[in-house]
């Protein structure tokens, strides 16, 4: 559920899976910063490899941040039934419980910085990934 911005897990979630979501909602004014998130989790801004890797580390899922490029090859093929990252080379975004975690705003078509979002996004081009039992 998505309310004024904020993502709220929902309560059969396994708490791995609360854990990303939470981590996500403190980054949700975080400005986008190229790079933002990969010299450390904790950054003044955060690109989109950066956010998805915060998340996933939140969630004991990642031990250090990660560009889109080595996502593609990040956990197991496919779509997973909680958390599932699309990744192409230059452009990574997350849906976690299926709201989209993600650095662009497709309505203005520009980055903005972590966001959730309820509305889908075309994913062709992407590889979707998943952490292995999520």
């Amino acid at each position: 559920m998505l309310r004024n911005g904020i993502a709220y897990a929902p309560s059969r979630a396994p708490e791995n899976v609360k854990n990303a979501i939470w981590a996500a909602n403190t980054l949700r004014r975080k400005p986008y910063v190229w790079g933002g998130g990969h010299g450390s989790f904790y950054d003044y801004g955060y690109d989109c490899s950066g956010s998805v890797s915060y998340a996933l580390h939140a969630a004991g899922l990642m031990a250090a941040p990660l560009p889109s490029s080595d996502l593609l090859r990040y956990g197991e093929r496919g779509r997973g039934r909680w958390i599932t990252i699309y990744s192409r080379p230059g452009h990574t975004f997350a849906v976690i419980a299926g709201l989209r975690f993600d650095t662009t705003d497709l309505s203005i078509g520009g980055n903005v910085g972590p966001r959730w979002y309820a509305d889908d996004r075309d994913t062709r081009g992407f590889v979707a990934r998943h952490p292995a039992g999520f």
